[in-house]
């Protein structure tokens, strides 16, 4: 239904994120565990909730999920408190919760694209934005991500392997309130090319790098895209306090957070798609294509022409009010 609504030449995104689910009174819930919260810069007691979500810049709906535990036996809580069947999805999902999030990415994306799912460039954070994560996932679609800035990751560029800081500064800056500063095409460590986009920090005084795998995107184009980003923090807000995602269950039981979640991501698929048919022009069906058939842009000749014949037919109609106005 969404792919219907949206059009060919609009640049249709997977987006890869995690957010936290917060349990702080929780003591015996299977595979609680003390998960690192990016957005508060510590530890806290709960989940994280990794999701995969597709979003043409008007609607994002969630493809795939997965809750995770930590890896680290030691960060654990509770273990896993079902003896299950290794075939059962059971399994299979408490086996997902103690994997590493990067392993799980390349298995998300094939089961999105799979069904026909069609999306032009998969967008991560820079928690993600890893060569190894970016040459993994490439593989499927093209990728653009924030990239850290830090003296551990070097690209080749200009015959050198270099940092994001040291390429930034052989770079030629844009003068003045430029908000793309630079841009380098640099070689990853799988031998393929990428382009790393330098655009100007509106919070402060400072620069930030966004990598795109399609080189022949042009820079404005990366920017642009890569805000789409932002869609997926407005699904993990508006799942968490209206929907309720990390307080609407109380439940010990792994499957029971699993089937909640489930519940609440299929709440949302609703409601998005409601809200779509609601405000989308195009759901009036014939009757769009009609407008569209009749208010469709003129070639700059054809505008040009049919005004001259409209200012020609004014004054031959009008002749003789030009000719009293002379003799006048």
């Amino acid at each position: 239904m969404l792919q219907d609504l949206t059009a060919n030449e609009r640049q249709t995104v997977l987006i890869l994120d995690d957010s936290t689910i917060h349990r702080p009174r929780a003591k015996k819930v299977e595979l609680l565990a003390k998960v690192f919260d990016h957005t508060e810069n510590r530890y806290i007691r709960g989940f994280r909730f990794f999701s995969l979500c597709r979003s043409d810049g008007a609607t994002i709906v969630s493809l795939d999920f997965a809750l995770l535990s930590s890896t680290k036996e030691k960060n654990r809580y509770q273990g896993v408190t079902k003896q299950l069947d290794s075939r059962s999805c059971g399994a299979k999902r408490r086996k997902e919760a103690i994997s590493k999030s990067t392993d799980l990415i390349a298995p998300m994306l094939q089961r999105a694209l799979a069904p026909g799912v069609k999306a032009k460039y998969l967008l991560m954070d820079s928690w993600f934005g890893m060569p190894s994560i970016i040459s993994e996932a490439r593989k499927h679609l093209q990728v653009i991500c924030m990239i850290k800035r830090t003296p551990k990751v070097h690209y080749d560029f200009d015959g050198a392997r270099l940092n994001v800081d040291a390429i930034y500064k052989r770079l030629r800056k844009c003068r003045g309130r430029a908000k793309i500063l630079s841009s380098a095409l640099v070689t990853m460590n799988d031998g393929k090319p990428a382009r790393i986009v330098f655009v100007r920090n509106k919070h402060k005084k400072d620069w930030l790098a966004l990598l795109s795998t399609d080189t022949q995107l042009p820079e404005a184009d990366v920017v642009t895209i890569y805000g789409k980003r932002w869609d997926i923090e407005v699904f993990f807000r508006t799942t968490k306090q209206h929907l309720g995602l990390e307080k609407g269950c109380q439940a010990r039981d792994f499957d029971a957070l699993i089937a909640h979640t489930s519940i609440v991501m299929l709440r949302y698929m609703f409601l998005a798609l409601e809200q779509r048919r609601q405000d989308d022009p195009r759901t009036l069906g014939l009757l769009f294509h009609a407008c569209c058939e009749e208010v469709r842009d003129l070639e700059y000749l054809e505008a040009l022409k049919r005004i001259l014949i409209l200012s020609m037919q004014d004054v031959q109609e009008n002749k003789h009010v030009a000719m009293n106005c002379a003799r006048r």
